[in-house]
């Protein structure tokens, strides 16, 4: 049975784009509670982590005066279910990406589709699950569904190049090539405590990636580079990856640029492949609901121990204020791990 949330609720929107120190570039409103659809759930929240998805939209698409709500990790309990619902029942606790073309999850209640929801690792608290769908969605999908790699098998051998591994996509990346595959690692930092992240999550290896990357990675990696997962700087990067990958080797990006000069792939016939974990439901794939077993698959890894949360910084409850200190950390560009907020 539906537990009513009553009519409206607390969240943090933004009416029009703005620099992030402007306090009017994220706002506490109240807004009335979704309505879930045939394949909803709705979710109480207890807990979202920010990605850079959150700022980039919050940059780049005005609403033009209505509030929109933004982000796009959450953990929580649900309330009440569609009439179509199949996989989750009232008071099971989620966690979950959701849709990029729908309401993000910085309010007390949240509508998502539950083909795009996990069952929450039961090792977990609210916030250190919230940090984990979006990138893991990624990672995951990157390696065993762009790229290939078989996954679970210790066979699946060669070397794994994985940019900014400290950060939240690269974390979790790392964690799942060590954990799932006979790969070895080398990620890519540039501080001593980013290094440091990126060894504890798995890296083999760690390079600085402010240096030039061909002559680290004829040390690290003499035999050459099999695989990269290019997180970030991927257009600077591309000419080291054509020198430092093995003729078939392959590349999958995640990162935004305007142009890239692929003709460097060529000789060595490298394929390159986009991961976007928002393509299954921005485009209403009929497989919408694999999401929903990657991130069980993950919940299950967190319990058994052979996966932990890349959460590292929680700034308190949700609201407009620790909001804007998030994405301002996220927009400087050198966080490790997930910052992620609790509560409302």
């Amino acid at each position: 049975m539906n537990q009513h949330p009553g009519t409206t609720m607390p969240a943090v929107a933004y009416r029009t784009s703005l620099p992030i120190d402007d306090p009017a570039s994220l706002e506490d409103v109240e807004l009335p509670v979704p309505e879930p659809g045939p394949h909803d759930l709705l979710v109480r929240v207890e807990a979202v982590a920010v990605n850079p998805v959150d700022y980039k939209v919050r940059q780049n698409a005005d609403p033009g005066g209505e509030p929109r709500v933004l982000g796009w990790d959450a953990a929580g309990t649900v309330v009440a279910v569609g009439e179509r619902v199949e996989l989750f029942q009232v008071g099971d606790e989620v966690y979950y990406a959701g849709a990029l073309d729908r309401p993000g999850a910085n309010s007390r209640f949240h509508a998502v589709d539950e083909r795009l929801v996990g069952p929450k690792p039961a090792t977990l608290s609210f916030a250190e699950a919230a940090a984990l769908p979006l990138t893991s969605l990624t990672a995951w999908e990157g390696l065993f569904e762009r790229l290939g790699l078989r996954h679970g098998t210790l066979e699946q051998t060669g070397t794994l190049l994985v940019t900014a591994a400290a950060g939240g996509v690269g974390a979790i990346t790392t964690q799942l090539a060590r954990t799932l595959t006979g790969m070895t690692v080398i990620g890519t930092a540039s501080r001593p405590e980013s290094t440091g992240f990126a060894r504890k999550m798995g890296a083999h290896h760690v390079i600085d990636h402010h240096q030039p990357l061909v002559p680290q990675l004829a040390q690290a990696a003499p035999k050459g580079v099999d695989y990269v997962f290019s997180t970030a700087g991927t257009d600077r990067n591309l000419d080291a990856y054509a020198e430092v990958l093995n003729p078939f080797g392959q590349i999958v990006a995640i990162d935004d640029f305007d142009s890239l000069a692929i003709g460097a792939l060529k000789a060595k016939s490298i394929s390159f492949h986009w991961e976007f974990m928002y393509t299954r439901s921005m485009f209403q794939t009929p497989d919408q609901a694999t999401q929903h077993r990657i991130l069980a698959e993950i919940a299950r890894l967190v319990d058994a121990g052979l996966i932990t949360t890349t959460a590292t910084r929680d700034l308190g409850p949700v609201n407009a204020a620790n909001l804007r200190e998030a994405h301002r950390i996220l927009e400087s560009g050198s966080t490790i791990g997930k910052i992620t907020l609790t509560g409302f």
